[in-house]
């Protein structure tokens, strides 16, 4: 979809060329990259690119198109998969992965204040000597700012939160090009209204987010990392599930099934049992770690899991979590020129072993290749669904399991996605999860502080009823 359509004002080009010269780009190439993404989605274009180097040239991108009645879209490294940076009514994508200097370490308040292109990678490289380390791993190098627009989370989530956990303050540019701060240093406050909160997973439809300070952790004495094979997917679970009602204060639980492990094997090289298995790390002390491990083991052998292996040495488990880590792209693999119909459902842990062997169920009866992992010690689990985007058989066979899925978690008391957000895939499923009502108010909240719908628009929100006052 090139969006010809929706023709930018020469003033706007104008204005934009005389402001960032070269760092303007309406290249066919450029727009190209920007108007696609992870997901199954068509390309959208926008009309044109900016990159941004600090909170200043957002706000003045944000005016500009403000002025003009034009779309501003968001953008970091492109790894989202719901369609959070294509352009359906064109605009313009401001990429912020230039605006990536680390402003300040607090290492000894446990915080971070970082620009929104800081990867997560760059902060950790940047952390080395301090003792501390930012948990949030959602596998992709992605951006702070991208995490913090999606709410991401990822394989340590378990026990150090999320984004919306992990946020502690923002700058933001709002949609009349006025740039805010939200939060601050402190490690709580009663002050107002919690717009961190509120900016944190809004995917860019309600500001801008320039600049982020996270939290920090102290890196852990003792890291411990084990695998565990199972006779089926169903013990697997069922370990999961009674580790975390025991209380255990695992780090991270990570379940694949046999699909999952034979495209990492062919992929990464590596030689991994083909069987349900549970990648687990623990952290604490050494004595504490041990004895989070022998617990889980003691769990796990009641439950039918054999071959509780350990990677003790830092290179081992660097490579045991890159395979996990690797898994997406190891997938992809196995239908070559396939794209993933992406679902990332969460549910109760308590109902887990149940969706899970529903949505097996529902598996056994499509075609096409279909792997599921996840990071089951927070009830969070993915399917990837291999498709041809042009086979329209394949598409309505995996809109079907995904709806299957996000049906299933919904009645469950979960959510139609744990971590990747909406986009433009899932909206049609926020009126189920929230109701009428928490739509409304949300469509509100849009209305307040994007009135004329040009931050990253068509994203979120579904399409208004008659008679309701603005659509995302």
């Amino acid at each position: 979809m090139q969006n010809d359509l929706f023709p930018l004002p020469e003033t706007l080009t104008a204005a934009l060329s005389g402001q960032f010269g070269p760092r303007f780009s309406q290249g066919e190439s450029t727009r190209l990259q920007h108007g696609r993404d992870e997901s199954v989605h068509q390309p959208m274009l926008p009309q044109g690119v900016v990159m941004a180097e600090n909170s200043e040239e957002v706000a003045l991108t944000v005016k500009l198109c403000a002025e003009h009645g034009v779309a501003i879209i968001p953008y970091g490294v492109g790894s989202s998969v719901e369609g959070h940076v294509l352009a359906p009514h064109g605009g313009i994508s401001l990429d912020l992965s230039g605006m990536n200097r680390i402003i300040d370490i607090h290492a000894e308040d446990g915080d971070a204040t970082v620009q929104a292109g800081v990867t997560r990678m760059q902060l950790n490289n940047a952390l080395k000597g301090t003792g501390l380390f930012f948990p949030i791993d959602p596998g992709a190098d992605a951006t702070l700012g991208g995490m913090a627009a999606t709410r991401a989370s990822g394989t340590n989530a378990v026990r150090y939160g999320t984004m919306r956990d992990n946020v502690m303050a923002t700058t933001t540019v709002l949609a009349d090009g006025r740039i805010m701060k939200t939060g601050g240093r402190a490690r709580k406050s009663s002050a107002g209204y919690d717009l961190t909160r509120l900016l944190v997973g809004s995917e860019g439809t309600l500001g801008i987010m320039t600049e982020l300070t996270v939290k920090l952790y102290p890196i852990p004495e003792a890291i411990t990392a084990a695998v565990c094979t199972f006779p089926d997917i169903d013990s697997a679970v069922q370990t999961v599930i009674q580790t975390i009602q025991l209380g255990v204060p695992v780090a991270r639980i990570e379940l694949l099934d046999p699909l999952s492990l034979s495209a990492i094997n062919q992929f990464s090289k590596t030689s991994l049992a083909e069987a349900p298995t549970l990648f687990f790390e623990f952290h604490g002390s050494p004595a504490s770690a041990a004895e989070q491990a022998e617990t889980v083991q003691a769990i796990a052998g009641e439950l039918g899991g054999t071959d509780f292996e350990w990677a003790t040495r830092p290179e081992d488990r660097t490579r045991l979590w890159q395979a996990r880590h690797d898994a997406y792209f190891a997938c992809l693999q196995l239908k070559p020129g396939c794209r993933c119909f992406p679902t990332d459902v969460c549910v109760p842990i308590s109902r887990l072993a149940e969706c899970i062997a529903a949505t097996n169920a529902d598996i056994a009866q499509v075609s096409i290749p279909i792997a599921l992992f996840g990071h089951v010690g927070d009830g969070n689990f993915h399917l990837v669904v291999l498709v041809d985007p042009e086979n329209q058989a394949e598409m309505d066979e995996a809109a079907w399991i995904s709806s299957r899925v996000v049906e299933r978690a919904i009645a469950m008391e979960g959510t139609c996605t744990g971590e990747h957000g909406i986009g433009l895939g899932k909206r049609k499923y926020l009126a189920q999860e929230h109701g009428d009502v928490a739509v409304d108010t949300m469509r509100a909240l849009k209305m307040a502080l994007d009135p004329h719908n040009l931050l990253n628009p068509g994203k979120i929100l579904p399409a208004a009823k008659a008679g309701c006052a603005a659509s995302a």
